[in-house]
């Protein structure tokens, strides 16, 4: 009943939800920018080597046209509020590595390499699609945390049965027919510490001692982190893999400084990966040797064997100067056998110049800068480590390949991302586009949706029992009142204490008002 003087209370129309432009007309149009950028690339390389446009070149950029619409048709289907740059940079990026790779295979014309790349690059955009379409959540990924950590293990184990290829025990090669297992490993890994952190990431923030003005985490959770360290000097060790450990640790290590904010973990993982690496390089032959040709990348030179591989990625990056000696006008295939997989980026540094090899960083930095922008709009702590950790990994794996043809670190064997010669990579690669995608979309929509269950058959039976526990609650609330009037009758007298009164519309219990404490 409404006192005098009170105005009734109305209720208030909800706020209709207002989704955020998708701008998928945007990404329509890097889109065809991309596509006829690569094209231009593989006519030039043509138009250099041989004076003339290459024959294949409108079914090159029909067929890159066609995936890239695919993908953009998927993407306006399932993602419609995901970020629009992520998917352009992907079509440029692997466009411009099938422009290099077939530039080197006009020096190498009984070993063509852009062929297969292409249809890796096709059953890559497939997977893509796949995983735009099909992930409709991606917290349903966290319930699968140990069975992802359980293939990335098997996947690791693999190649340890398989013999050696140029030293390093990676690859799973049968009749013809080789894969990367640790390719698809890394994406798995990620998951799994996306979770693991997501759970235990309270445990993990207990500071511990400071040192030197860092932070130090407490002994008591360091036993995931020297798991790690070992399982990652054990991928060293028994794979000859600078590269995959270097990468596992660091996104692991990565992930702790996003999930507790922490530097102490940061200290401790450079600590860490600086003790396994000189141990390994010690120790190991295969290892040791790259870190010697790092060390002294000339040394060849003086004793006269000629330039190795390092001196001659070195002397592509510095005859390319400034504006770069033009598209097939380079000499980077005197690299060797790893031309167009492991120092692609010497071709691309040699032809572009420093200025368009700072454009193709630009475009890994904007990627990276894209996965880190999706995970701190994020409200789920999964859904945030996760997007940090994809974007981790292509930022980890630029800086140990950028840096090993440069000679800032030893050589790692690993393929530039999208650009190099490798299946498995390129497939992996667009699975991270992919992922990046889902979780970009979720982070804009969230504002203006609720969020989906990512278990309908568990929302289904909360359902089901929802009459049970509101029927219980009601009973609640029922003996609440009923204690309190017996209370207010053992307290006629004014001037007593009243006893609390239970409010009306809830459990939460509330201030008796003055008259009933005095009735």
């Amino acid at each position: 009943m409404n006192t005098a003087g009170t105005a009734p209370r109305t209720a208030e129309a909800p706020t209709p939800a207002v989704r955020p432009p998708g701008r998928r007309g945007t990404e329509l149009a890097l889109l065809a920018l991309a596509v006829l950028l690569s094209v231009f690339g593989y006519c030039d390389v043509g138009l250099a080597k041989n004076g003339n446009v290459p024959p294949g070149a409108a079914g090159y950029g029909a067929g890159l046209g066609v995936l890239a619409l695919l993908a953009h048709l998927a993407v306006r289907l399932r993602a419609p509020c995901a970020d629009p740059l992520l998917l352009p940079i992907g079509v440029l990026l692997n466009g411009l590595g099938l422009v290099l790779i077939y530039r080197l295979d006009l020096e190498t014309p009984g070993d063509p390499a852009a062929p297969a790349q292409l249809v890796w690059s096709t059953l890559g955009v497939t997977l893509f699609i796949v995983v735009v379409l099909a992930l409709r959540d991606h917290r349903v990924l966290q319930r699968y945390a140990y069975v992802c950590v359980a293939a990335a293990l098997a996947l690791l184990t693999l190649p340890i049965l398989f013999p050696a290829v140029n030293g390093a025990r990676i690859w799973i090669r049968i009749a013809g027919f080789s894969i990367q297992p640790g390719e698809f490993a890394k994406v798995l890994l990620a998951v799994f510490f996306a979770a693991y952190l997501a759970t235990n990431h309270r445990a993990l923030s207990h500071p511990g001692r400071r040192v030197w003005g860092v932070q130090l985490p407490t002994g008591r959770v360091l036993g995931p982190v020297l798991a790690v360290w070992l399982l990652s000097v054990g991928v060293l060790v028994l794979e000859r893999d600078l590269g995959t450990s270097l990468l596992f640790f660091g996104l692991f290590v990565v992930l702790l400084y996003a999930a507790t904010g922490l530097t102490g973990w940061i200290a401790l993982g450079l600590l860490l990966a600086g003790l396994g690496a000189v141990a390994v390089g010690r120790l190991e032959p295969h290892v040791h040797t790259r870190v010697e040709d790092w060390l002294h990348p000339f040394a060849s030179i003086d004793a006269g064997l000629g330039a190795n591989q390092l001196a001659q990625s070195l002397f592509a990056f510095a005859a390319g100067g400034v504006l770069g000696t033009g598209l097939g006008l380079g000499h980077s295939v005197l690299i060797g056998f790893a031309a167009k997989s492991d120092f692609i980026l010497a071709t691309a540094g040699e032809e572009l110049g420093l200025a368009g090899l700072s454009a193709v960083f630009l475009l890994y930095g904007l990627l990276v800068e894209r996965g880190f922008r999706a995970g701190l709009a994020l409200r789920d702590p999964f859904g945030r480590l996760l997007a940090v950790g994809l974007a981790s990994i292509v930022a980890l794996q630029v800086f140990v390949i950028a840096g090993g043809v440069t000679g800032l670190i030893p050589l790692t064997g690993m393929a530039m991302p999208f650009l190099a010669q490798g299946g498995s990579s390129v497939v992996t690669n667009w699975a991270i586009v992919a992922l990046l995608i889902r979780l970009s979309d979720r982070a804009r929509r969230q504002d203006a949706e609720p969020d989906p269950d990512p278990d309908p058959g568990r929302a289904a039976g909360d359902r089901a029992r929802a009459p049970d526990a509101e029927a219980a609650a009601s009973g609640r609330q029922a003996a609440a009142r009923a204690a309190y009037r017996a209370q207010v009758r053992r307290y006629p007298v004014a001037g007593h204490r009243a006893p609390t009164r239970p409010d009306r519309t809830g459990d939460d219990p509330g201030t008796a008002p003055a008259e009933e404490g005095a009735r």
